[in-house]
């Protein structure tokens, strides 16, 4: 740990705000969900292309899945370095670099000349995205107040399905440009990576990474301009007294209390994934096509439209989630999830299944889970952990989520093959049922308290 005298941080902020902005924060918070709408368009863009990719280079199954899935490998990568690289540089930086492998990503996924180029340019856009998707919210988390910190992280998940609703909306519109206009879908995600990267260079480094590397004073002046002088002076001594009592190994981790609050991150990431959500986004379009008797350009389209419900549950779920708490949501969204599966399994044992049906029950799958899952967890997860390890400890929790995202990704069409549309289905909504009796049972209620709150009750509970 780096270490400087404390210059009086008292006096830094002499001609600081006495109150604090609201819209500061909500700047801060915007800036830094850029990442997320990266991450969403990335991440869905594939849903679209995948049909043109396919048939340009005559992809096999097996190759199809691989194309799909080589973003969420790199995925896998960015999560594992991404939290040791932010506790070492910090947050901020971590993110600008980031950006410059999102843009990256999309110029080289735009202009392959074969499957192992496009795949490689996946995998790097999969690292800016694996290192994002773990520092956005823990970002967030560390800069926004108490009480609208549910949110201001939610907005990263806003932002995440804008990003995909635009990927699905620029799918659909250059579907018709011809057997190349997947490369152009790709592509357009250049120019928001540029903007990121841009809009990060204004904006300051998490106060709580700042005061464990001995810079308090600029530390202040941030949670000045967001809470105020007197509750920035509050929150300021808080987070020292809670990086006194840490010793920063990830040992840590693994005492008891905190290997509670590791368990828990690790289960929700994983259950998150597995309750069978990114099969509508990586491959809805191959689903209403091959198996909903939908027209190649019908299936695109039909995206756009699960795109949509997806933006406004998410809407919905960021207006109440300081208000219900995340308990609630987070089974509410699981047993709306259940109920979908199990429809679509039965669904699909018609041939072929109606599309207006099979879209429906997506939809309503796809509503449940943006409203609770999709943005309770991300929440949750960055709210669990002390300052000094936050990082390591979400890298952690943000692998086994990725790791968790590429099974299921990887596997889909060969479960479809082995046990047909119905029983995949079926088999994701026992994980949304595992997912409803887990948060009932174990995940504590996190809604309203300060981070340093959460970390004396886990400090309690060891």
């Amino acid at each position: 740990m780096h270490t400087t005298p404390d210059r009086g941080p008292q006096a830094a902020v002499s001609t600081a705000s006495e109150h604090g902005s609201s819209l500061y924060v909500y700047l801060i918070a915007t800036v830094a969900a850029i990442s997320g709408l990266l991450f969403g368009f990335d991440i869905a863009v594939i849903n679209g292309a995948i049909i043109f990719i396919r048939d340009q280079f005559a992809l096999t199954e097996f190759q199809t899945e691989i194309a799909a899935s080589s973003l969420l490998a790199g995925c896998v990568l960015g999560a594992s370095i991404g939290g040791v690289l932010s506790d070492r540089f910090g947050r901020r930086r971590t993110l600008i670099v980031a950006a410059l492998l999102f843009a990256a990503s999309s110029i080289g996924a735009a202009l392959p000349r074969n499957l192992a180029e496009f795949t490689a340019a996946r995998f790097l856009g999969g690292i800016a995205i694996g290192a994002a998707s773990l520092l956005a919210p823990l970002y967030i988390a560390e800069v926004a107040p108490p009480r609208i910190r549910g949110r201001l992280v939610g907005l990263n998940q806003m932002a995440i399905v804008s990003g995909i609703l635009i990927a699905y909306a620029v799918n659909w519109m250059l579907s018709g440009v011809g057997p190349t206009g997947w490369r152009w879908m790709f592509a357009t995600a250049a120019v928001p990576s540029v903007v990121f990267f841009f809009a990060m260079l204004f904006v300051p480094e998490s106060p709580r990474w700042l005061t464990e590397f001995g810079r308090p004073d600029q530390a202040l002046q941030t949670l000045t301009r967001v809470s105020g002088r007197q509750q920035a002076l509050e929150q300021l001594q808080q987070i020292k007294d809670a990086i006194a009592q840490e010793t920063g190994s990830i040992a840590e981790l693994f005492r008891p209390g905190l290997r509670l609050a590791l368990i828990i991150a690790v289960v929700l990431a994983v259950l998150q994934q597995i309750t069978g959500i990114n099969t509508v986004l990586f491959y809805g379009s191959i689903i209403f096509k091959d198996h909903a008797a939908s027209g190649q350009s019908s299936a695109i389209f039909a995206n756009v439209i699960v795109g949509a419900v997806n933006f406004a549950a998410t809407i919905v779920a960021l207006w109440i989630i300081d208000k219900v708490g995340r308990k609630a949501l987070l089974m509410l969204s699981a047993a709306g999830m259940a109920v979908a599966e199990i429809g679509l399994g039965i669904a699909f044992l018609v041939h072929p299944a109606p599309a207006n049906l099979i879209l429906g029950i997506i939809l309503f799958c796809t509503a449940s889970f943006a409203v609770g899952l999709g943005p309770g967890v991300w929440i949750v997860m960055s709210e669990l952990f002390p300052t000094r390890i936050r990082g390591r400890a979400m890298s952690i929790a943000t692998v086994t989520l990725w790791v968790a995202c590429v099974a299921l990704t990887a596997t889909f069409l060969s479960l479809v093959r082995a046990v047909g549309p119905s029983g995949a289905f079926w088999l994701y909504s026992t994980m949304c049922v595992t997912m409803f009796v887990f948060v009932w049972r174990v995940v504590p209620e996190t809604k309203g308290k300060t981070l340093e709150a959460i970390e004396e009750m886990w400090r309690v509970r060891g």
